[in-house]
């Protein structure tokens, strides 16, 4: 069904600009998600050589960039991967005036599906101008806006300049409360009227305006100021515990995120406070479990929120402790006694203790031999099975309510006299 739309389209689209009746070749087929965001319209502006896009963005979540698409001969060329979904403006140059192109734009999404095609939009170049000397000046744009609440960045748009002699514009930046002006960007072509100022600090008010550069050298005076704000970071995540009494594993527990826009949580893990803390897991949970092979170790946790824009609140200042749940002490024997008929044994045991086992070994006519004693409730045992002149050697070992096991006490040895 994909495959006959993008055909069909593009049919279509030949006709209108080419006049041909002819077949035209498909065009490789994409991996079309009819789930993405699609881009409604594009709105054009045309010059002699070049033509201007602009369409509205589009912030989901899936949406990584978009491609767009012109007419060439019988396929649809991609002409641009515009890598940054926040952006919402591009140039196509060296064109022919007076002529007639036709274009589609898609989303796509980081594994690279692409979303259906937008309309289709046709546009005619104008005729060729003569670049002529700037007389008198230059006026700067007349309209231009910030846009705020971005990640990191904050986006300008400003109206193209309607001279022919326009080369580039410079982009001059403000922070709030500083009277210094520097420029940060520069963007060549008259038509092209956006600037990403990027890698700037979050919730931070920045100035900016727009001089206009002819391409004789001639500089505009600056566009009026606009102002705009970066977005903030998610809330910083509270109530972080983590456990310290379970068997192999750390379950994790924090209050929810506050972040109207929040997607998940993200877990990072280091094995002591002082070194840097690894990505370790991520959920959309209040709770994660961190499963661990070991009996008493330790972890230090910090959890952060992340919002749509891949945004993290800071971390916590001081990070939790969690521990799995350490083995028990091993018994320690503290009376051994031979009564004629059998060995009696006493210990003292963890409190954490449910049951023991012992472990009886011992030589019989040079045959080395083993008895396991289970399901032993009380810390002490009369061993019945003996026999005269042979050494038996106990070792008792404590069990948990999960079943997990101490290392064995010390040897216990004891030797039956001969009759």
């Amino acid at each position: 069904m994909k495959k006959s739309l993008w055909t069909a389209s593009l049919v279509a689209l030949a006709l209108m600009i080419t006049g041909c009746e002819k077949t035209l070749e498909t065009p490789k087929e994409p991996v079309v998600d009819a789930s993405l965001a699609r881009v409604d319209a594009l709105r054009t502006l045309p010059g002699s050589t070049e033509v201007g896009f602009e369409w509205t963005p589009l912030y989901d979540d899936q949406v990584e960039g978009y491609y767009l698409y012109r007419v060439e001969g019988n396929s649809l060329k991609k002409i641009a991967t515009i890598k940054d979904k926040y952006v919402s403006h591009y140039v196509d140059t060296k064109l022919a005036p007076n002529t007639t192109y036709a274009y589609r734009i898609s989303t796509y999404s980081p594994d690279k599906h692409e979303s259906e095609l937008s309309a289709i939009a046709v546009v005619t170049t104008t005729a060729a101008v003569a670049k002529t000397p700037t007389i008198g000046g230059i006026e700067p744009v007349s309209y231009v806006k910030a846009i705020g609440a971005l990640p990191s960045r904050v986006k300008l748009i400003w109206r193209p300049h309607a001279s022919e002699n326009v080369e580039s514009y410079i982009i001059e930046r403000n922070e709030f409360k500083s009277t210094n002006w520097e420029e940060v960007g520069k963007v060549k072509g008259r038509l092209n009227a956006e600037y990403m100022d990027k890698g700037l600090r979050d919730n931070y008010v920045y100035r900016y305006r727009v001089r206009v550069k002819t391409f004789d050298d001639v500089v505009s005076r600056p566009s009026e100021v606009v102002e705009a704000q970066t977005k903030a970071l998610p809330d910083m995540i509270t109530g972080l515990r983590a456990t310290s009494d379970l068997p192999k594993k750390v379950i994790l527990t924090w209050n929810p995120s506050t972040t109207s826009d929040f997607t998940h949580y993200k877990i990072y893990r280091s094995p002591t406070t002082s070194l840097l803390y690894s990505y370790y897991g991520k959920t959309t949970n209040t709770e994660f479990e961190d499963y661990v092979n070991e009996n008493g170790k330790i972890y230090y946790y910090k959890v952060v929120a992340v919002d749509k824009d891949g945004l993290e609140s800071k971390q916590q200042e001081s990070p939790i402790a969690g521990m799995t749940m350490p083995s028990l002490a091993a018994p320690v024997a503290n009376a051994v006694k031979y009564d004629g008929r059998s060995v009696r044994l006493s210990w003292v045991g963890d409190r954490n203790t449910v049951k023991y086992t012992i472990i009886k070994e011992y030589k019989l006519n040079g045959e080395t031999r083993k008895q396991n004693f289970t399901g032993i409730f009380e810390p002490n045992y009369q061993d019945m099975e003996v026999s005269s002149g042979v050494e038996y050697v106990y070792h008792i070992i404590a069990i948990d309510k999960y079943g997990i096991a101490s290392n064995p006490s010390d040897a216990v040895v004891v030797t039956i006299p001969k009759d």
